[in-house]
């Protein structure tokens, strides 16, 4: 069975995770609120998010339990973190052919 077969949303009734109003009203904050408390108690949300930032680009709704504004800070948060190890990596690669240089100057000097 796949993580996705036993999501909590799966059962609910997609409407609520795209709630319709104006940006702060009351009705929308709640229903968001309700969405966000499916996901919270999804015994597979750590499986939603590692998929999440895979699936594209997200314009609205809830997903992986944050609103729409949350969900861009994580995924934005997710780009940063996956271009810095990308540039630690390269780093340390760069790094580690400087010190075999070092190391092999060094030894010609003698």
């Amino acid at each position: 069975m796949a993580w996705r077969d036993k999501t909590m949303c799966r059962g609910e009734d997609p409407d609520l995770f795209f709630a319709v109003g104006n940006h702060n009203s009351v009705p929308l904050l709640l229903q968001t609120d309700e969405a966000k408390a499916v996901c919270h108690r999804c015994p597979v949300g750590q499986d939603c998010l590692d998929w999440a930032p895979d699936a594209g680009p997200v314009a609205q709704g809830v997903w992986v339990g944050t609103s729409e504004n949350e969900g861009l800070v994580v995924r934005r948060r997710l780009s940063r973190m996956s271009r810095s190890a990308a540039g630690a990596s390269q780093l340390g690669r760069r790094g580690r052919a400087a010190s075999r240089d070092d190391t092999s100057a060094g030894r010609a000097a003698r």
